[in-house]
């Protein structure tokens, strides 16, 4: 089962986030056979952190919750809240197989929050600047509850564009970048 996890920083935390930084990477380096995707989203500015996406193929929903809320992080208070959902992988590869590499463009985290009727199902037809797309369920997979993707965009609004605006109650859109320990 896949789950998207988005972690969303508490205002005033960013000294802690450092401080926490190779515990960060160290838990999520336990679960690297498991990630489909990673990495920070960040402010307008484009250098405060204000988050951390997590996509993982685990064993069912409380192996979600466990990965979500065991995260130091999230334990030292970090995190002001968290979204975790159920997500199905549209593209079928990881994040490190996006033939755009890691650097290069912008990258977006778009969250669309549905509204009801089920919508943007089906993979855009410019995949190539897909790093992740798919729907978010309800943990036992039967519910649309709206729809994520990771993309490379020239702007938040190209990025916000990749979804029917009139079918969500809320699309977010969150500069992000590839995760992990710097090479």
């Amino acid at each position: 089962m896949e789950f998207l996890c988005h972690h969303r920083d508490r205002p005033g935390s960013l000294s802690l986030r450092d401080e926490l930084l190779q515990r960060h990477w160290s838990y999520m380096d336990r679960y690297a056979k498991e990630m489909i995707a990673r990495g920070p989203t960040f402010a307008d500015d484009g250098d405060t952190p204000t988050g951390s996406v997590h996509i993982l193929d685990l064993p069912d929903p409380a192996a979600a919750r466990a990965f979500a809320f065991d995260e130091p992080n999230y334990q030292a208070g970090v995190y002001r809240d968290v979204l975790l959902r159920r997500w199905r992988n549209m593209l079928g590869r990881t994040m490190w197989d996006f033939p755009g590499g890691r650097d290069g463009g912008n990258r977006y985290l778009v969250l669309g929050l549905g509204a009801g009727r089920t919508d943007d199902l089906a993979v855009p037809s410019d995949r190539d600047e897909l790093i992740a797309y798919g729907p978010l369920l309800s943990d036992n997979g039967a519910t649309w509850l709206g729809t994520a993707a990771l993309l490379r965009a020239p702007d938040p609004d190209t990025a916000r564009a990749i979804l029917t605006p009139d079918r969500y109650a809320h699309i977010e859109v969150h500069n992000w970048q590839f995760g992990g320990r710097p090479s």
